[in-house]
């Protein structure tokens, strides 16, 4: 039987005789709504996502890919299941939990008047990293995104989109999370950014020993960076594996072929039917 202790206050170390899975998802629902009208946005997914691997969620907006990231980020308190982080509850152990893991949402929010380096040196206080840490920390990913050394310094609300979420990324990868949630890391970013993204990506996994759960509607991005892959439709999870057993299991030639038959419908189709992400 395993036995865990209580973390220490600044504990960022996953618990003693950590269990081999980083994620354990069991039965999770999470619904909103009222007045009769209650949709269920995950519904009843159980999945696992072991330690050191790159973890795919596919699906298409409004499949419920973003409310299951909030579910395990603790942002969202599940209405039924269970979900563990590092053998940690995301109920009783929140805190333990949050110290454990950082996030990348679609929509990242900064102070728009402060740099790029402003907010990172911000962000880094707030996790207990040194100001000079924090900057030199910070200029190196910065440059491994494609950022140029005079941009650094220019307020956010003068950068592109796209460079704004490559500063998001930097902020989260500031920390050398143990499990890093990424939600559509690379939306908005051309196909230069992407690459650069999705290489950081898998550096960061292969340098650090991080575990990465990565949500996207990009095919090619799953099978790009994606040890495994779960297709979410309509908030349950309906297929689960590597690239090349989904494609096996399904039949098919592609992995666009494995959604359509797994979902019954094309994901770009599903995209325009579900409207915005949830």
């Amino acid at each position: 039987m395993t036995t865990e202790t209580a973390p220490r206050p600044g504990d960022t170390s996953p618990p003693a005789e950590a269990p081999r899975d980083a994620v354990v998802a069991v039965g999770v629902t999470k619904a909103f709504g009222g007045r009769g009208k209650t949709r269920r946005a995950v519904d009843r997914v159980t999945l696992h996502v072991r330690r050191g691997e790159i973890y795919g969620l596919l699906g298409a907006n409004g499949s419920g890919k973003s409310t299951l990231i909030r579910v395990l980020s603790t942002l969202l308190i599940p209405d039924a299941g269970e979900v563990r982080v590092f053998g940690r509850d995301v109920r009783s152990e929140e805190l333990a939990v949050k110290r454990l893991i950082n996030r990348v949402s679609v929509d990242a929010s900064f102070f728009k008047k402060l740099s790029a380096m402003e907010n990172l040196v911000y962000a880094g206080r707030l996790y207990g990293v040194a100001p000079g840490v924090a900057r030199e920390k910070a200029s190196r990913i910065l440059r491994r995104l494609g950022i140029a050394e005079e941009r650094v310094d220019e307020p956010l609300e003068k950068l592109s989109r796209g460079m704004q979420q490559k500063v998001a990324i930097a902020r989260a990868f500031l920390t050398a999370p143990m499990l890093l949630l990424l939600d559509e890391p690379t939306t908005g970013l051309d196909i230069r950014s992407k690459r650069e993204v999705q290489t950081f990506v898998r550096d960061l996994r292969d340098e650090h020993d991080a575990t990465i759960l990565l949500t996207t509607h990009d095919l090619d991005e799953a099978e790009r960076l994606a040890d495994r892959i779960g297709i979410l439709h309509e908030g349950r999870l309906v297929a689960e594996g590597t690239s090349a057993e989904l494609r096996a299991r399904y039949g098919a030639g592609a992995l666009e072929d494995v959604f359509m038959t797994a979902t019954g419908t094309r994901l770009d189709d599903a995209d325009m039917a579900e409207g915005p992400a949830t």
